[in-house]
């Protein structure tokens, strides 16, 4: 963790000169960036499994109706159908997944008061008026939601909002242009329809993290959702 921490710490003595007390900030953002750039080959190729996926969908339907009253049959045959098109249902997974060491990498940093036995000297850094290490309940203590660390969740929430109604929109059209199939007799997938109402709703939840979670790891969700939106738009159009 204190390989990480230097790392942050180098990324900020280089954005020092742009960005100023806020320089750590910008090195998240940075290192964000670069986490989602490493992962875009594996974002890449869940796209392509996505469109692959859709694809099957009418050989799929025919199983469920062929296999309608043996599930084990069902779902074996539906497994050897992606391993003989070689598509992984888990492929759309993967992003998230590799994403998951950074973010809790972030999180933990910002959480401890010390690292390897020093004070942590990134817990001073800030966004603006706003600490790094600091919540959102912090900044209403301090100030309230119009105080300077307020208007920082505030600015903060108002991009999250933006990126999830964007998201929203996108994930809704998307469904719209492919729908699961019923089954071969002509009833709906058990679960689909619960799932097509929630799914577009899905992207609101950042908000609750970013309310949650010390600053810099709001500020890697924040870009990492933002990068996620455009690259869902570009990759899925």
């Amino acid at each position: 963790m204190s390989v990480f921490a230097s790392l942050v710490e180098h990324l900020a003595d280089l954005l020092q000169p742009l960005f100023g007390a806020s320089a750590a900030a910008a090195a998240i953002v940075l290192f964000t960036a670069l986490v989602r750039l490493l992962v875009h080959p594996l974002s890449r190729a869940a796209a392509r499994g996505q469109k692959a996926r859709t694809e099957l969908q009418p050989r799929i339907a025919e199983l469920r109706r062929k296999h309608a009253k043996n599930p084990e049959k069902l779902q074996r045959a539906v497994l050897e159908l992606h391993a003989e098109e070689r598509v992984s249902p888990l492929s759309g997974c993967l992003p998230s997944l590799f994403q998951l060491p950074a973010f809790f990498l972030l999180y933990h940093v910002f959480s401890s008061s010390e690292i390897g036995g020093r004070t942590n000297e990134l817990l001073s850094h800030q966004l603006l008026a706003a600490p790094l290490g600091g919540r959102w309940a912090d900044a209403l203590g301090d100030g309230g939601a119009v105080g300077g660390a307020g208007l920082v969740y505030v600015a903060l929430f108002a991009v999250v909002a933006g990126v999830a109604t964007f998201s929203y929109r996108l994930t809704k059209r998307t469904m719209a242009a492919r729908p699961v199939l019923p089954t071969g007799d002509g009833e709906p997938v058990p679960g689909v329809g619960a799932i097509t109402k929630v799914m577009p709703f899905m992207s609101f939840f950042t908000l609750v993290t970013v309310a949650v979670v010390p600053l810099a790891a709001a500020l890697y969700v924040v870009t990492s959702t933002t990068w996620s939106a455009v690259e869902r738009a570009v990759l899925y159009r």
